[in-house]
């Protein structure tokens, strides 16, 4: 009987504890960001910086190379180059010019060369598809004009 007595006083005691503790108070979470570029303060900009430098362990291959990321070429490759350029510029004219009528309009229809397929389809409410076949890799680019 006394084990008995002894579960009984603790548990009043417990039952007491329980009722004369306080409510739990909480507040609520508020985010403040610490990166400047999603809204921090400004001045952990340069903490961010030295932290992100300190760690980096990869190293540039072309450090020290002070021709800013432009290449070297040749008067000769300039010059392919741009004949290239021109080139591909008046391809691009006249498969424009067969597949844009005298109005300045697309007109649907398919324009095949020996390296491409265009394919101008009208799908309603004045839009066109534009899809451009590779022939030799496949590769598709496709995008959408209104008229």
């Amino acid at each position: 009987m006394h084990k008995q007595n002894k579960a009984l006083i603790g548990g009043a005691l417990l039952a007491m504890a329980c009722a004369t503790s306080t409510p739990a108070a909480a507040t609520e979470l508020v985010y403040y960001p610490f990166n400047p570029s999603f809204g921090g303060n400004p001045l952990n900009g340069s903490v961010l910086l030295n932290s992100a430098l300190a760690t980096n362990r990869h190293k540039d291959p072309d450090i020290g190379n002070d021709d800013f990321g432009i290449e070297q070429k040749t008067p000769l490759q300039q010059f392919n180059e741009t004949l290239e350029r021109s080139i591909l510029s008046r391809l691009a004219s006249a498969a424009s010019s067969q597949i844009v009528g005298p109005d300045g309009r697309f007109v649907p229809g398919t324009l095949e060369t020996d390296s491409f397929t265009i394919n101008v389809v009208d799908v309603g409410n004045g839009v066109l598809t534009i899809t451009t076949i590779d022939k030799f890799t496949g590769a598709t680019t496709t995008f959408q004009v209104s008229q």
